[in-house]
């Protein structure tokens, strides 16, 4: 798990837990990553105006929350408003046998319960140049975000394409709860990446952390 994925899992969970899963998170002050990298640039946790989760599962909404020097868990940005579709937050809201090892409510709830959230409903600009995209398959309501300036457009796929080896249609996470829906959204998101240009973020990628998708007429691959 790289960087910016291990800052989203928050400050809650156990040694076990980030033994397990590879989770190096820690940061100052009872803090993580994310708030040191926040620190580094002059920004501290209140400053945060929106949160966009791509989808709630622990590893991209772990953040959301922290538990103080008082073991209470609260919103990490309080002054922020938390984007997430609507369907995203009922489905991780009623999880099964499947889904709810991926979503621990200490990571939603409390912001829920601070009135923090925006329900989104498809696909959305949120601020000028800001979009968000549905990209369903990994979860039913996953979302990325398509960022645009200047002409030069960004997109963040998070789960959807989480590394540079998932870009070739076939290659999809067993994560994933919907597989065949994760292809057809890939086949047409990776057309619009080649028709478009656009610069592509892979957030769980340890060594290709974004770039440009080109097809040979046959599939799709990384411009190298």
């Amino acid at each position: 798990m790289n960087g910016i994925a291990s800052s989203w899992a928050g400050n809650k969970e156990s040694g076990k837990f980030h033994e397990i899963y590879g989770v190096e998170n820690a940061g100052q002050d009872r803090r993580t990553l994310l708030e040191d990298g926040l620190r580094s640039l002059g920004v501290g946790p209140g400053d945060i105006a929106l949160v966009i989760d791509t989808h709630l599962h622990f590893d991209h909404a772990g953040g959301n929350t922290w538990i103080d020097e008082g073991s209470s868990v609260r919103p990490t940005f309080p002054a922020a408003r938390y984007v997430v579709q609507r369907g995203e937050y009922e489905w991780a809201t009623h999880t099964n046998e499947r889904t709810a090892a991926s979503y621990f409510p200490h990571n939603f709830d409390p912001v829920s319960a601070a009135g923090q959230f925006d329900f989104v409903d498809g696909e959305v600009e949120i601020w000028p140049g800001i979009h968000l995209v549905p990209t369903p398959g990994h979860v039913p309501h996953h979302q990325s975000v398509l960022l645009e300036s200047d002409g030069a457009r960004g997109f963040y796929a998070a789960d959807l394409m989480p590394t540079s080896a998932h870009v070739p249609l076939p290659w999809i996470m067993g994560y994933d709860v919907e597989p065949l829906v994760t292809l057809e959204t890939k086949r047409g998101i990776l057309r619009r990446a080649v028709d478009e240009d656009w610069l592509v973020i892979f957030e769980h990628d340890a060594t290709v952390p974004w770039g440009r998708i080109r097809s040979d007429g046959k599939g799709y691959g990384v411009e190298g």
